[in-house]
C-alpha cells in the first residue's frame, strides 16, 4: 500500500466506523464459528498498524508480520512484542503445523500468488486450525481504492471458494459482509466512475454520520453464519484444515 494509506490507518483505525464495526464482526465470527481452543496460539499475517491485535489476543497468544517499516514499528508496540517482517506466500520463518488460528485481513488481494499463499498458511496450521480471512468483492467495484491500496484484485464468492478448495481447505465459513451498506457503497463507487471523482474513499465522515454507519454496519456481528448475506462489499470466510 501508499505510504499515505498507512499513514491514514494509524490516525482512523481507533475511531472509523469501517475498522470499529469489522472488529466486531470478526470477533462475533470467531466466537461462533471457529470457535478456538483456550490460550490458542494465533499468528495474523499483514497485521498493518496492528488494529485488530488487541481484539485477536481475547482468544489467545497472537504472533504478527507486517511488511511495512512503520506500520510494523507501531503493530509492535500495541502487541508489546516484535511484530515481524514475512512476505506471502514465503512463511518460512514460521514453523509448520503450529497455530489453531492464522488472520488474513484484507491481505490476499495485495499478493500475486494467492494460492501459493493459502497453501503456505495450509502448512502453518494444526490439523483443525482454521484461518479467517476477509477479502475485497465484486471485481465490478474496483476503483481509486483499490488503486491507492495496491491490490490485485476483487474476488467473486465462487473463485474464492475453488481457490480455497485447491489449496486444501474445508469451507466452514464463506459469507458476503458490509451487506447492510451494500446499495450506497455500491451508488457512491458507481457514482465516482460514471463522473470521474473516484477517489480512495478514506476520510473519517463527521461523527454523526460515524456512529450511524458503525452502528449498521455492526448489525452484521449477530447476522454473519445465521442469515444468508445475498450480497457484500466484501468476502469473509472461515477455512479449516482438515483433521485427517
Amino acid at each position: 500500500m501508499e505510504r499515505k494509506v498507512y499513514d491514514q490507518m494509524a490516525m482512523l483505525d481507533g475511531q472509523h466506523w469501517w475498522f470499529t464495526a469489522r472488529r466486531r464482526i470478526l470477533d462475533g465470527i470467531i466466537e461462533r464459528n471457529v470457535m478456538p481452543p483456550r490460550d490458542a496460539r494465533i499468528l495474523e499475517l499483514g497485521a498493518g498498524t496492528g488494529h485488530n491485535l488487541a481484539m485477536l489476543s481475547r482468544f489467545g497468544t497472537v504472533e504478527a508480520s507486517e511488511l511495512d517499516y512503520g506500520a510494523r514499528e507501531l503493530a509492535s508496540k500495541r502487541l508489546g512484542r516484535e511484530v515481524v517482517s514475512a512476505a506471502l506466500p514465503d512463511l518460512s520463518m514460521f514453523p509448520q503445523g503450529t497455530y489453531d488460528l492464522i488472520a488474513l485481513l484484507d491481505v490476499l488481494e495485495h499478493v500475486t500468488d494467492d494460492k501459493g499463499s493459502l497453501r503456505a498458511i495450509w502448512e502453518r496450521l494444526k490439523p483443525g486450525g482454521a484461518l479467517l480471512l476477509t477479502v475485497p468483492a465484486n471485481p465490478w467495484m474496483w476503483s481509486a481504492h483499490d488503486v491507492a491500496h495496491h491490490h490485485h484484485r476483487r474476488y467473486r464468492k465462487r473463485e474464492l471458494a475453488r481457490l480455497a478448495e485447491d489449496a486444501g481447505f474445508e469451507i466452514a465459513l464463506l459469507s458476503p459482509f458490509n451487506s447492510l451498506l451494500f446499495p450506497p457503497i455500491a451508488a457512491v463507487r458507481l457514482l465516482g466512475k460514471l463522473t470521474g471523482k473516484d477517489d480512495s474513499d478514506d476520510a473519517l465522515p463527521s461523527k454523526p454520520v460515524n456512529m450511524v454507519l458503525d452502528r449498521v454496519f455492526g448489525l452484521e456481528r449477530g447476522l454473519i453464519g445465521r442469515v444468508p448475506m445475498p450480497f457484500g462489499v466484501s468476502l469473509v470466510a472461515v477455512l479449516r484444515r482438515p483433521n485427517a
